[in-house]
């Protein structure tokens, strides 16, 4: 599972709605010929990420090669169940990525067109998002 090494701060805010904003970078496709890219707002956990990366490696059978183009890094704290209201913050339970419509989460290169579709959507069903398949160019 995907979790930072070192951290700055150990526990973020939640920041602004993730709604109205659309994503500035990872737009292109940069490494694979082949990518899934976002089309709707969510917190992409580490869990997601590595399901949707074993169905890609398990649909390209060594043939291919994957770029995964998102690391999750900010924290989501949780309460332990039934504690009363105050006593602070909790603890930090697993790591998001926040995705925005337009990034690019996965890139695949190596394998036919009609096999990265098969694979990315595959991939997409794992994931919270929307999903669209896109080809470098």
């Amino acid at each position: 599972m995907l979790v930072p090494k070192k951290v700055k701060y150990r526990k973020w805010q939640k920041g602004r709605s993730r709604k109205r904003t659309v994503e500035t970078r990872g737009l292109k496709v940069s490494f694979g010929q082949y990518a899934l890219k976002a089309d709707s707002t969510a917190w992409v956990n580490s869990r997601q990420i590595e399901a949707a990366r074993k169905v890609l490696t398990r649909s390209m059978q060594k043939s291919g090669k994957l770029w995964i183009r998102i690391f999750p890094d900010k924290p989501i704290t949780r309460r332990p169940p039934e504690v009363t209201m105050g006593g602070g913050k909790g603890a930090p339970d697993h790591y998001v990525f926040p995705v925005r419509p337009g990034r690019v989460l996965f890139e695949i290169d190596g394998i036919s067109e009609a096999e990265a579709r098969e694979a990315i959507r595959k991939a997409g069903a794992k994931l919270p998002v929307k999903i669209k398949f896109v080809i470098r160019g």
